[in-house]
């Protein structure tokens, strides 16, 4: 190759090269593409699926909701893949303190469907990353009477993460859940009357 083309190749802002054989000698064509197909490919590339939503159903219908908080959770490679198929159950998860730290319980995430030899325990104890403020703050309301802290659901972020919302939240007595019952229904009726 020449010097002329080999320093026009260092110099020019070249995106991609294909090298094509032809009778013994390689021609180079170097392909430059517009900047609006850079940037289709960069978002594409940099933004995952974070369509994964696993959600505890129960946790509306059963507690009154005070405070949201968004943590980490700390998984095996083979936990987080079988998030991502969507194999996880949150409906008997809660979360507890052990020490400092605060860990979700009883929440069910199955086998990955491709794993060889080494799986995971399905319903292991997790840890939840938070900062201390929040650690601090969850735990000093978590030991008045009447509240709790319940998973609401998972989800992965624009980075591929794996996330857990979890509540800060106070048990419904039955007279409660009997009137979100009739609040459910009534919706429901004057959805269908609006529709016709």
């Amino acid at each position: 190759m020449s010097d002329k083309i080999q320093k026009s190749l260092f110099l020019s802002d070249i995106s991609a090269i294909l090298i094509k054989p032809e009778l013994n000698s390689g021609l180079i064509i170097a392909l430059n593409p517009s900047a609006d197909e850079l940037i289709k490919a960069e978002t594409t590339t940099l933004q995952m699926k974070n369509d994964i939503q696993i959600k505890n159903k129960r946790a509306y219908f059963d507690y009154h909701i005070v405070e949201e908080f968004n943590a980490g959770l700390a998984l095996l490679g083979t936990e987080i893949k079988a998030i991502r198929q969507g194999k996880a159950n949150m409906s008997d998860a809660f979360c507890m303190f052990i020490g400092e730290v605060l860990y979700v319980r009883n929440l069910h995430i199955s086998e990955y469907s491709h794993s060889s030899f080494h799986h995971h325990d399905i319903k292991r104890d997790r840890i939840l990353l938070l900062h201390k403020k929040e650690l601090k703050k969850l735990k000093a309301k978590s030991e008045e009477k009447g509240y709790t802290i319940v998973p609401l659901r998972i989800y992965t972020n624009e980075r591929g993460f794996a996330k857990i919302q979890i509540a800060l939240a106070q048990g419904k007595k039955e007279f409660d859940k009997r009137d979100s019952i009739k609040d459910r229904e009534s919706k429901r009726e004057m959805d269908r009357a609006m529709k016709f």
